[in-house]
C-alpha cells in the first residue's frame, strides 16, 4: 500500500500542538533552506533543536546544536528530516529509539525527502508521518497560528 499523508485538518492540528521541532540535517548556512525553515519555526514560537554531528557543540540560530536524537534533550515531539532520501531510513530508526525518551508524536520528511520504508516503519511504530512537505509551507498555508 502506497504511503499517503495525513489529511490537511491532521497536519494542521499536529503543527498546532507540536512545542519541539528536532531538525536533523540542521545546518549554520543562512543559504541552505534548512536555516530558513528553523528560522520560520522559532519565529512561530517553536523550540527547535538542530542536529548535526559535524556542528554538535556549537549554536546555529542561538540553539545548541546535538550530534544525534540520543544526545539531545528531551522533549521533542517532531524530528524533522533534513537529510537526503537514502539517509531517511537511518534518520527514523533513530527516532523510534528515542521515540519513548522524548516523547515523539511525528517524523516529518522535507521537501524531496521521500522513503517508504522509513515512512512504513515510523507508523508501524506509532509515529505520524508527514512525506515530501515543509512544515514552513505547511504553517502558511494551512493559516496555523500558535499563540
Amino acid at each position: 500500500m502506497a504511503f499517503e499523508n495525513p489529511t490537511d485538518a491532521d497536519v494542521a492540528n499536529l503543527l498546532q500542538s507540536a512545542r519541539v521541532f528536532a531538525v536533523v540535517g540542521a545546518s549554520p548556512k543562512p543559504d541552505r533552506p534548512v536555516y530558513g525553515v528553523m528560522e520560520r519555526l522559532i519565529a512561530k514560537g517553536y523550540t527547535v533543536v538542530p542536529i548535526n554531528p559535524g556542528q554538535a557543540g556549537g549554536k546555529i540560530l542561538g540553539q545548541t546544536v546535538y550530534a544525534s536524537l540520543a544526545e539531545m534533550p528531551a522533549p521533542a515531539d517532531i524530528v524533522d528530516v533534513f537529510r537526503a532520501s537514502d539517509a531517511a531510513l537511518s534518520v527514523v530508526e533513530d527516532a523510534i529509539e528515542q521515540k519513548d525518551r522524548l516523547g515523539l508524536k511525528a517524523v516529518w520528511m522535507q521537501l524531496g525527502v521521500i522513503n517508504e520504508e522509513a515512512a512504513r516503519r515510523a507508523q508501524e511504530a506509532g509515529l505520524t508521518v508527514v512525506m515530501d512537505r515543509c512544515p514552513k509551507i505547511e504553517l502558511g498555508r494551512l493559516g496555523v497560528n500558535r499563540g
